[in-house]
C-alpha cells in the first residue's frame, strides 16, 4: 500500500509526554495526507518512548485489516509501512505452510509476520517490492527504519534534542517542535552540479536521507547520535559480481531470459484491489511495459501520455500508434504552456528541496490525469540506468576513445572552436544539413550536442567526463559561497577503477545516485503528490542483477542503447513504431526562460536579492543569466537548479 509515514524515538519518554505524541504524530502525517488519503493512524507505546503514524492509500486489502500502525501477531513487533511487497502471495503460501494463521489479505500483514517467522535480515532477502518503513522492536527495544533496495520509496530523519525523528517527506519533519534547520551549502553545491541533491544529503543541514537498500537502527540505550545506516544490499556488489560471473548463454538466451524475467515482474506490480493502468510515451521503456502489462491483462489496460505543445519534444502520435498496436484503452493530456507554467510556483512545495529536473512538470501533469482514472501506474522508470540508454554512454565512450589519442592542446582549440558558434547557430547548419537526402532528424538539432561536446575534449579521465556530462555548474563552489562540495557514492565507493569499460562506471554511477535521487524522487513526488501510486517493472532487483550479467554490447551497439530490451519489445511492437531519435521527456525550457517564465526569473535572480541571501555569487549567476536571454550560451539546466533553490528559499520565507 502507497502510504506516507511519520515517527518519532525519543530516549527520554517524558519528551513525547511532554509535546503530547498523538498530537505531534498528527501534525506532522497531516501534512503528508496526499500520500495517503483513505485512512490513517497513530500509535504510542506504553513506555512513551516510541511514536508512529501512518496515512493510508488502500491498494490491496482495502479494509480494517490493513489499517496501520500494525502489531505483529505475538505482539513482539510494530511495524508503520509505506510501499507494495510484489511476491507477498508467495510469501504468504510459505508461511502458512509453516501454520501461521493470517487475519487479513494485505502484504503489510505478511510482512510483518517474515520479519516475526524470520528474522528482519532475512526476511529483506527474501521480499521483491518497493518500500520505505519503521519497525520498532519491543524486545530488544530497538527501531530500525529501511529502505528498499534501489531507492523507490523515500525516508528522511534528523535528530532533535536527542530524539530521532523521521518521515516519508521532508515536510513532516518540518513541523516538529525545535526543528527549524538551516540550508546546506555543501548540499547546495550538489544540486548546481546535478540539478538534485543526492543521498544521504538533503538542503537541510543535519537531515538526512536514508540512503538506498540500507537499515538504520537505534537502540534505545545507546547513547550516541552518530549511528551509520549500514546495507543489507549493494548495488556495487551486484555490478561487480556480473562482471566477475557473466551471462554465458547466447544472445537469444538473453532475451528469452530478460522476457521471463520482465513477464514475472510485471505479473506482480499488476497486483491490485483498485484500478490500475500505466503511462505510454511511446518510447522502448514505457512501451515495453505496456506491452508486458497488456499481455497479461484480459482487458485493455488504461495507458496515459502527455502531448507536448513544441513539436519537437512531442511524442504523442507514437504513443498513440503504439497504444493502437496493442489495444490499449488509451488517453491523452496536452502539456499547454499556460498549464505547465501554472505548475511552476507549486514546484518548491511538491518537491520540499530544491529540485531542478524539468521533466518534473509533465509528470506531475501526467500524474494528475492518471489519477482521474487509476490509482496505480505502472512506469517504465529505469530502464535507461539498467540496459544503458543515456546518450551520454554512447558520447561519452566514444568520445574518451578519441579523446585519449589526441593530445590535449589539440582538444582545448577544437573546444574554443566549437564555443565560438553560439546553439542557435549550429541548430541552423543542422536544420540545413537535414535537408540533404540521408541526413536524419537526429542531426537537425546540434547546439547542444556541440557545445555538450565542447565541455568534454578537455576532460583527462572518464571520470572527469562523465562529470562534464552530468554537471549543470561545473564546479559548483564557483558559485556557492563558502561552499564546499561533498562527495557521492560514485567517489566513496571508488567505482571508476573497478572496470575495464569505461561506461560501466558510468552506468552504475546513474544507478547509485542519478537513479534513486532524482529519477524516483521525480515520479515518486509527483505522483503520491496526487494520490498516485507508481510501479516500475524494470527495476525488479531480479532483473537489475540480470542485466549486469550481461556483456556491454547487450546494452549499447552500433550507438544505440538497450539493445536487449528492444528485443524483447520486438516480440509485441513492430521495430518502425519505435525506432526514433530519442526526445526525452522535457519542456522547451531554455524558451520559457527566455519568454513567459522571464519576469519571473529576473525576480528571483535580482542581484540585490542574491547578495541579500548571501549563498550565491551574484556576478556569475547574473552572467551566466545575460547569456542565456543572448542566446550565446544555453543554460537552461544551470539557471533552473538556481531558480529552483531561490524558489525553495522563497518558499521557506512566507512560511
Amino acid at each position: 500500500m502507497m502510504c506516507g509515514i511519520v515517527g518519532v524515538l525519543s530516549r527520554n519518554p517524558s519528551a513525547l509526554v511532554e509535546h503530547s505524541s498523538d498530537t505531534v504524530i498528527a501534525r506532522m502525517a497531516s501534512t503528508i495526507r496526499h500520500r495517503g488519503p483513505d485512512d490513517y493512524g497513530y500509535w504510542t507505546d506504553e513506555a512513551g518512548l516510541v511514536a508512529l503514524g501512518h496515512q493510508r492509500l488502500a491498494i490491496l486489502d482495502t479494509s480494517r485489516l490493513g489499517h496501520q500502525p500494525m502489531m505483529s501477531h505475538l505482539g513482539r513487533y510494530v511495524l508503520t509501512y509505506n510501499g507494495e511487497i510484489y511476491n507477498f502471495r508467495a510469501l504468504r503460501s510459505q508461511l502458512a505452510a509453516s501454520g501461521f494463521i493470517f487475519r487479513g489479505n494485505s502484504d503489510t500483514e505478511v510482512l510483518l509476520a517474515a520479519i516475526e517467522s524470520w528474522g528482519l535480515e532475512t526476511a529483506l532477502a527474501r521480499v521483491s517490492g518497493m518500500f520505505a518503513f519503521a519497525l520498532w522492536d519491543k524486545q530488544k527495544q530497538e527501531l530500525s527504519l529501511i529502505r528498499d533496495r534501489l531507492g523507490e520509496k523515500p525516508l528522511y530523519y534528523t535528530w532533535v534534542n536527542g530524539n530521532l525523528v523521521f518521515g516519508s517527506e521532508l515536510k513532516a519533519l518540518l513541523t516538529y517542535p525545535d526543528v527549524s534547520p538551516d540550508c546546506s551549502r555543501s548540499a547546495l553545491s550538489l544540486l548546481l552540479r546535478l540539478g538534485y541533491i543526492p543521498a544521504p544529503y538533503t538542503i537541510y543541514q543535519n537531515v538526512w536521507k536514508l540512503p538506498a537498500g540500507c537499515i538504520l537502527r537505534i537502540a534505545v540505550d545507546n547513547s550516541s547520535r552518530h549511528i551509520e545506516p549500514q546495507p543489507y544490499w549493494s548495488l556495487r556488489d551486484v555490478a561487480l559480481r556480473g562482471a566477475t560471473h557473466p551471462f554465458a548463454g547466447s544472445e537469444e538466451e538473453a532475451v528469452e531470459e530478460l522476457t521471463r524475467l520482465l513477464e514475472v515482474s510485471t505479473r506482480g506490480r499488476l497486483e491490485s484491489d483498485v484500478p490500475i493502468g500505466a503511462f505510454l510515451s511511446g518510447g522502448v521503456d514505457s512501451s515495453t511495459v505496456v506491452a508486458l502489462a497488456q499481455a497479461e491483462s484480459v482487458e485493455p489496460i488504461k495507458t496515459f501520455t502527455v502531448a507536448m505543445d513544441d513539436y519537437r519534444l512531442d511524442e504523442a502520435a507514437d504513443a498513440y500508434a503504439v497504444a493502437r498496436h496493442l489495444g490499449t484503452d488509451h488517453h491523452e493530456i496536452r502539456c499547454t504552456e499556460r498549464e505547465a507554467l501554472e505548475l511552476v510556483p507549486q514546484l518548491s512545495t511538491l518537491y520540499d528541496e530544491p529540485f531542478a529536473d524539468p521533466s518534473q512538470i509533465p509528470t506531475a501533469l501526467i500524474s494528475r490525469l492518471a489519477r482521474q482514472h487509476v490509482t496505480v501506474c505502472l512506469s517504465g522508470d529505469g530502464g535507461d540506468e539498467v540496459f544503458g540508454g543515456y546518450n551520454r554512454y554512447v558520447l561519452g565512450g566514444t568520445a574518451w576513445r578519441y579523446m585519449r589519442r589526441t593530445p590535449l592542446a589539440m582538444r582545448w582549440l577544437m573546444s574554443r572552436m566549437l564555443y565560438a558558434v553560439p546553439p542557435d547557430g549550429w541548430d541552423r547548419v543542422g536544420i540545413i544539413a537535414g535537408r540533404s537526402p540521408g541526413i536524419s532528424a537526429a542531426h537537425r538539432s546540434v547546439g547542444v550536442k556541440a557545445h555538450k561536446l565542447a565541455r568534454l575534449l578537455t576532460a583527462h579521465n572518464p571520470q572527469e567526463v562523465y562529470s562534464r556530462l552530468v554537471s549543470h555548474w561545473n564546479p559548483p563552489n564557483e558559485v556557492v559561497i563558502d561552499g564546499s562540495e561533498p562527495r557521492t557514492w560514485t567517489d566513496i565507493l571508488n567505482i571508476w577503477s573497478s572496470f575495464a569499460d569505461p561506461i560501466a562506471p558510468m552506468l552504475l554511477a546513474d544507478g547509485l545516485v542519478t537513479l534513486p535521487d532524482d529519477m524516483l524522487v521525480k515520479v515518486d513526488r509527483a505522483s503520491m503528490a496526487y494520490s498516485l501510486e507508481t510501479r516500475l517493472p524494470l527495476l525488479d532487483p531480479s532483473v537489475v542483477e540480470f542485466a549486469w550479467q550481461l556483456p556491454m554490447d547487450m546494452k549499447i551497439r552500433g550507438g544505440t542503447g538497450k539493445w536487449v530490451l528492444r528485443k524483447v519489445l520486438d516480440k509485441f511492437v513492430p521495430r518502425e513504431l519505435i525506432d526514433r531519435p530519442k526526445s526525452g521527456f522535457d519542456p522547451p525550457l531554455g524558451d520559457w526562460l527566455r519568454g513567459p517564465l522571464r519576469d519571473w526569473a529576473e525576480e528571483l535572480l535580482d542581484p540585490r536579492r542574491l547578495t541579500e541571501q548571501g549563498f550565491l555569487d551574484p556576478t556569475k549567476v547574473r552572467q551566466r543569466w545575460r547569456q542565456h536571454l543572448r542566446g550565446t550560451r544555453n543554460h537552461d539546466y544551470a539557471l533552473w537548479a538556481v531558480l529552483m533553490f531561490q524558489a525553495h528559499i522563497e518558499s521557506r520565507t512566507r512560511v
